[in-house]
Order: structure tokens, then sequence, then C-alpha cells
């Protein structure tokens, strides 16, 4: 379960997010949304206890991260958009080493890889440093290393980058199947298809503002639609927001 209480991040006179509140149940995919400086990336800096709140609290299965970051930490994964690889490591060696961090032992380790690696493709390449491979094997590896430890909540910001479509299709078969065996997942991305295509819920950040909440089914509800996709929908909605300033 993730949960946002009247989170507000000021920067000088700036406000980059104002007073949101959201609560994500345990076993929901959710699709977190908005243009280029809309809020999002600062929003999951906070989930993941990089960046403190202005004001509110953020929580983890009901533990403030910020107040209780050990506690919260460990039960999450987090992939950034732009993430760092120790490219002098193997697979192999990442996976102990992320793994250890969690204290996991070395037998949940070695098993929690052989499934990762496996269904990611990765085995072949478990002893090649990381410096080696292509972008989109680097994704995969990052994605395998949050989930080394099983976490209860992930939190991905722009999932799909690198990735063929070969690969795209098993991460997303892969992040349904997780959601369902009950982990929470915070997934933001520009792919709108994606999101339509993955998200049980979606919400939309404008401005540092949540414009909208809900399923896609109460988005074209709200907008008075029948059928528009998520992209159409989204840039209609964001538009209305800018003439309505």
């Amino acid at each position: 379960m993730i949960k946002f209480e009247s989170v507000s991040k000021n920067y000088g006179g700036y406000t980059a997010l104002r007073e949101l509140n959201l609560e994500i149940p345990a076993g929901t995919l959710y699709g977190y949304l908005g243009p280029n400086g809309a809020g999002k990336t600062t929003t999951i800096k906070m989930l993941a206890g990089l960046l403190k709140p202005s004001s509110g609290s953020v929580y983890i299965n009901d533990i403030n991260i910020h107040e209780e970051p050990l506690l919260a930490k460990p039960m999450f994964g987090y992939v950034p958009d732009k993430p760092y690889l120790y490219d002098k490591l193997t697979a192999d060696e990442l996976m102990h080493f992320i793994g250890g961090i969690y204290g996991l032992t070395k037998e949940e380790i070695r098993s929690n890889s052989e499934y990762l690696f496996d269904y990611f493709g990765i085995t072949p390449w478990r002893a090649k440093l990381a410096e080696e491979y292509s972008q989109g094997m680097k994704q995969k590896l990052l994605i395998a290393a949050a989930f080394i430890h099983e976490p209860e909540v992930f939190v991905i910001d722009e999932p799909m980058v690198g990735l063929d479509p070969k690969n795209i299709n098993k991460l997303k078969t892969f992040l349904k199947e997780k959601a369902e065996s009950g982990v929470t997942i915070f997934l933001s991305t520009h792919s709108l298809h994606v999101a339509e295509e993955l998200c049980d819920r979606i919400g939309i950040l404008n401005e540092g503002v949540l414009i909208f909440e809900g399923t896609l089914d109460e988005l074209r509800r709200d907008a008075k639609s029948d059928g528009e996709s998520l992209e159409e929908l989204f840039l209609k909605l964001t538009a209305e927001e800018q003439l309505n300033k």
C-alpha cells in the first residue's frame, strides 16, 4: 500500500507538487501520468525517500518513509528514470551485492537470481560485466535487481526504456503477474498506450496538481467520452487545464 497525505514540495517560490492526497491499495498496478515538468519525478523521489516533502507525509504499508526509512525501504524496489549501474560488476555480482544489502541469504540470492535471470533472458550474460550490456539488457538487469528481495511495493519511472517489443511484452506480463500476487506497482510513463493496457487505475498530474484519479472507464465517464483512448483523453484534459488558467 502507498499513501500520500497532503504532500507538497516547494523550491523557493516554485511549487513542484501541491497537496497530493492519494492512496493506492496493495495489488494495484497504478499509472502516474503527466506532461514534462508536471511533478512526477518529484513525487517518485519523495516516495523513494530521496527527497523530503515540504509538507505532508508519504507512507509505504502504513510506515512513514521519511520518519522510519530503515523500516520502509526494505519493503520496496525502485528503478529511477536515469538509473546508475555498476559497470564493473557482473550480473551475478550485482545481485549478490543488492541481495546482501537487503539481508538475504546466499541461497535466497541464488534462487531469486535464477528465476529473474531466466525470466528476463539474462542467464547467458550473467558472468559478463554490465558495461558490455545493451541499454535494454541493462534495464532488464535493473528491474531484476529491484525484485531480488521480493518487494511488496515496486516503483519505476519509464519502465520500457531501451526494450524491444518482445521484452516489452515480457515486462508487461511480469508486472501484471506481480500485481496479481499482491505487489503494489507505481509506474510513471509517457507511453500512454502502455498505461492504458496495463494499469488498474491512473492518476494524471498537471503543473503539480492531481487533476484526475481513477479508472480509465471513470475518466471516460467524466469526460463524457465514447471510447476515446487514454492518449486522446489525456491530451484533452491537460489542454483544458491550460485554458482554464
